[in-house]
């Protein structure tokens, strides 16, 4: 097995370095956007991130970062949360201070009828019954009035508890992907953090990358619109026969993430092949002809977690055998490591898998 790195001088110090180096302040927002770039996860981050040139200037960042981490810029939306909350609460507030004040003058008028009631002299019915008509006159306001307070207490509480609803879903939805309601790239990497909880010790498991070969020209030929049913016909395939166990994510366009919560390499490939056949017995129908197009295929980079030191590489590695499976011409597996001095579990080599 491969000597392990300190994980904080691998990827730390790594993406803060460069971040240094290209005059990028060490902003959270700024840290996931570097960290993105650097993994090669999305190549059309990673090409509009190069097209900022040398000089990124903040604005610039901020930009691309709506485009690909919106998570992190979320402003207007807290902004909303807040106000609404702040006038909530103000609202909420005047009332209880009004309560106060109606409370201070029903005190001081059942003291006056007390004292009136309590006096030596005799009282005749006109001043008794005054007392009377004007303690049950003052009762039943606050009757009424209490009322009211709880009316609009009670309405004040739900609209408090929307707002905290709306935030809830807000906050869930960064973890799931639109378009499929699969877990998305920002639940991938919360799980793979997890995997290295324990840097001396991770979690033992696989992670495989995938995406379908040539994708890109088939997008295009079907339109955005069957691309999209394509796309989620894809997720549905890859979902199933991952099943409940582990984890699958789609990141974007084509490209799926699997984490396998096992080591064992003959279980990562059969779960990998059989949604690679699976994809092939799917039909893609050409709009012009009506009839099939050839076989969907797609390609695989797995790595497991015994031969990365930490999360960053365990991505990096696993795109990196993604790229040599389509560099290889497609429909393809391959586990990191088979072409490099490093470690290689077992007898896994890069392989084309035949359909029997």
């Amino acid at each position: 097995m491969q000597p392990m790195k300190n994980p904080a001088s691998s990827i730390a110090l790594r993406v803060a370095t460069a971040m240094h180096q290209m005059g990028i302040e060490g902003l959270p927002r700024n840290y996931e956007l570097v960290y993105e770039a650097y993994s090669g996860s999305n190549p059309d981050l990673v090409r509009e991130f190069i097209a900022l040139g040398k000089v990124k200037t903040q604005d610039a960042l901020d930009a691309l970062g709506r485009k690909y981490l919106p998570h992190h810029h979320e402003d207007g939306l807290l902004a909303r949360h807040n106000n609404k909350v702040r006038a909530e609460m103000s609202s909420f507030i005047s009332l209880l201070n009004q309560e106060k004040l109606s409370l201070t003058d029903y005190g001081r008028l059942i003291g006056d009828a007390t004292k009136g009631i309590l006096t030596d002299t005799d009282l005749g019915n006109p001043e008794l019954s005054r007392s009377i008509q004007a303690l049950k006159a003052a009762t039943d306001q606050r009757v009424a009035e209490n009322s009211n307070v709880v009316k609009t207490v009670v309405e004040k509480t739900e609209q408090l508890a929307d707002v905290q609803r709306e935030a809830d879903q807000v906050e869930q939805a960064k973890f799931v992907d639109a378009l499929t309601g699969m877990g998305s790239r920002r639940a991938f990497n919360k799980a793979l953090a997890k995997v290295y909880a324990n840097p001396a010790l991770p979690t033992l498991c696989g992670l495989a990358v995938g995406e379908i070969d040539d994708f890109a020209k088939l997008a295009d030929h079907l339109g955005p619109t069957v691309t999209e049913r394509f796309i989620k016909q894809i997720a549905k395939v890859v979902k199933a026969v991952a099943g409940k166990d582990d984890l699958a994510c789609r990141f974007d366009g084509s490209r799926f993430g699997l984490l396998f919560y096992t080591s064992d390499q003959d279980e990562i490939s059969r779960i990998v092949n059989a949604v690679r056949v699976k994809l092939k017995a799917t039909a893609v129908v050409n709009a012009g002809s009506n009839g099939s197009l050839a076989a969907l295929t797609m390609s695989f980079g797995i790595c497991l977690s015994e031969q990365a030191p930490n999360a960053f590489d365990l991505m990096t590695y696993s795109e990196r055998a993604l790229t040599a499976s389509k560099s290889s011409g497609g429909d393809t597996v391959t586990l990191y490591g088979v072409t490099e001095n490093s470690y290689v579990p077992k007898d896994w080599l890069i392989y084309k898998p035949h359909v029997v």
